[in-house]
């Protein structure tokens, strides 16, 4: 069994590990963040996500009974609503709502 102090010398340990990290960026760029790190803050996001559209809709089958039609509509609610209230939250669980009724009624 494994006692206080050393929990606590284990948890301390941890803590520090976890403060470099979080000031590690801060320090590294005090002068300035370089181009190529904003260039990738602006890029990723959205490559991310097509990656993301893609891996979900990787195993549609349009020849199977529904032919896609709950991926397709799931993912055009999540479009309109995303677009319409600029929240993604309630875009994602609209689109997931509406996808999990659709395969369950098809």
């Amino acid at each position: 069994m494994i006692d206080t102090g050393h929990s606590l010398l284990l948890i301390g340990a941890m803590a520090l590990c976890t403060m470099f990290l979080r000031f590690l960026p801060f320090m590294m760029f005090s002068k300035g963040t370089p181009k190529v790190i904003l260039y990738l803050g602006d890029v990723l996001p959205n490559a991310i996500i097509a990656m993301l559209v893609v891996y979900c809709l990787r195993n549609m089958d349009l020849m199977a009974a529904g032919h896609g039609v709950p991926e397709i509509a799931s993912v055009l609610m999540v479009v309109v609503i995303h677009k319409w209230r600029h929240n993604m939250i309630l875009s994602i669980l609209t689109g997931t709502v509406i996808y999990m009724i659709l395969i369950r009624a098809m």
